[in-house]
């Protein structure tokens, strides 16, 4: 049992006071707007002892990490635990791998934990008998049925669930119902149906006598607490009564407490955050309160937490990462630098045991890296990374060294990926190119051309070389089909790659099934009946 002893000090400061916020949703779904605020001092050493913070979430799935300094005083008995590394697998892609192609990456790479936003049939599938952990996720639209109907709830099981447990089984050990249904942005729309979907489910549960092994959650994001130290974190005051219900119920059913955290999103969101202090490399602007001292923005807004959950009566919550992560591509901090020191930071942070100044030796339970995959369907709202958080490119292939902690050194490749043949559409050079900005919104309003834009991987391109890269993107969308690399004769095939550093035009893959979207919206369409039945 570790005791942290109260302490009366006033707070000192550091070179830079600064409370931020980080967002991420993986909801598909309305994105939040997110606004970061620096409270800095004039010069270095400067002592403030007012911090601010303001909390506006950026989207969705994206989410919004609050982070605070803190003098604390806690007591905290927290079960000392080897964290586990997993992933999030995303499917809003224009090419996806074949489920089979996933999750043989998945066993290859020796990843024995995946969290999904939905319960994908083909995913569920391929997953039975991996021997790969799961998390199924409810999105936040089915919340309402399930909240006022057990016929709902007890459908949902029974289809997304138990079938899922005959052997050779999936091995669903969560479902998050609901993602970051408290989100500021929505206006409280969902928070009233989340305890009530939480009992039914349960209910559901006992009944297929799946109660005791599998475990509901809810992800929420940074933003559902807030505070202007640390030690003072504590969840939104609108919040407080159902977060005390929110967790009780988790206590009492064995779960833990999801939060996703997003530094990056603190960096992208103020040029004036300490770049070095989102990272775990050391930092020259530490944040000292009493006698703790933070090092990174992880450490500081999972501490948050903490001291939220204490105000509540569970200071021993258990806590699980939901989503955290560092994109790739699309502004100028998104990089596979970046990305890899970052993500080898957090890896070898948790995998230390160190934990955090509020919960030592306590790191978090799990910590899921977002993302496995690229996916370049996603919405733009919260900026041109969105699509490129993936560790693997889209096609499943490592973008940078990274060693998981698993066994592996070094990240494997997705094998027997199957690719549209070796050809791309460009920008024809022997026509006038003076029309073409229809053909470039076109193409770029129906695939992805984040990476031509300021801060991307291919925006000093040239020219052609945007309009070839938009041409292509979108001949790769539609399958390579021939009249797709028309655009009024100003486009033409070519079998020599026109990919200059790294900037990368890609080749498609083979579609997998669609056949699992379509039972996914069948079963949505009946809990929706059974919605208005009840």
């Amino acid at each position: 049992m570790l005791c942290c002893l109260p302490i009366g000090a006033t707070p000192r400061t550091r070179n830079h006071n600064l409370l931020f916020t980080s967002l991420k949703s993986k909801s598909k779904k309305k994105h939040p707007e997110r606004t970061g605020v620096l409270v800095e001092g004039s010069g270095i050493g400067e002592i403030k002892n007012h911090f601010t913070l303001h909390i506006q979430p950026l989207y969705r799935q994206r989410r919004n990490m609050s982070f605070c300094v803190i003098p604390l005083l806690l007591c905290l008995s927290v079960a000392v635990t080897e964290s586990a590394i997993g992933v999030n697998w995303g499917t809003v892609s224009f090419h996806r791998l074949k489920p089979s192609t996933v999750v043989d990456l998945l066993k290859d790479n020796k990843i024995r934990k995946v969290k999904l936003f939905d319960a994908d049939p083909d995913a569920l599938t391929a997953l039975m008998g991996s021997g790969i952990e799961v998390m199924v996720g409810i999105p936040n639209e089915m919340l309402s049925p399930l909240s006022s109907s057990t016929a709902a709830s007890d459908l949902w099981v029974r289809q997304n669930v138990s079938t899922y447990f005959l052997k050779p089984g999936a091995d669903i050990r969560y479902i998050a119902v609901g993602n970051e249904p408290f989100l500021t942005s929505y206006s409280g729309q969902f928070q009233s149906y989340v305890v009530p979907a939480l009992q039914n489910l349960q209910q559901s549960l006992a009944k297929s006598n799946l109660a005791g092994y599998v475990k509901l959650v809810v992800p929420c994001n940074a933003d559902a607490y807030e505070s202007s130290l640390p030690s003072q974190g504590a969840f939104r005051p609108e919040l407080t009564q159902i977060m005390t219900q929110l967790v009780e119920f988790l206590n009492s059913n064995g779960s833990p407490f999801v939060v996703n955290i997003y530094p990056f999103l603190s960096l992208y969101g103020s040029s004036d955050f300490p770049q070095d202090y989102a990272f775990f490399e050391g930092t020259s602007h530490s944040v000292t309160d009493g006698t703790n001292v933070y090092n990174n923005a992880f450490d500081g807004n999972f501490d948050t937490l903490v001291a939220a959950l204490n105000k509540i009566g569970y200071g021993q919550m258990p806590i699980v990462i939901g989503e955290v992560g560092w994109p790739t591509d699309g502004a100028i901090s998104a990089n596979l630098n970046a990305a890899r020191t970052f993500n080898q930071g957090l890896i070898n942070h948790v995998l230390s045991n160190k934990g955090t100044p509020l919960r030592p030796g306590a790191p978090p339970l799990d910590i899921y890296l977002f993302s496995l995959l690229d996916e370049g369907a996603k919405s733009v709202l919260p900026g041109n990374f969105e699509r490129h958080w993936g560790i693997f490119s889209f096609d499943g292939q490592a973008k940078y060294p990274l060693n998981l902690g698993l066994g592996n050194r070094l990240l494997k490749n997705a094998k027997n990926v199957e690719y549209l043949p070796s050809r791309w559409c460009v920008a024809n050079p022997s026509r006038d190119l003076s029309d073409v900005a229809n053909h470039m919104k076109v193409a770029c309003g129906v695939a992805d051309c984040t990476t031509l834009n300021y801060g991307g991987s291919c925006n000093g391109i040239g020219v052609k070389g945007n309009i070839s890269y938009a041409f292509n993107s979108y001949y790769q969308v539609q399958m390579q089909k021939e009249k797709s690399c028309d655009f009024d004769g100003l486009g033409m095939v070519t079998f020599l790659d026109p990919s200059v550093g790294e900037c990368r035009f890609l080749v498609g893959v083979t579609s997998s099934s669609c056949l699992g979207s379509y039972k996914k919206w069948l079963i949505i369409g009946q809990l929706i009946l059974w919605f208005f039945i009840m």
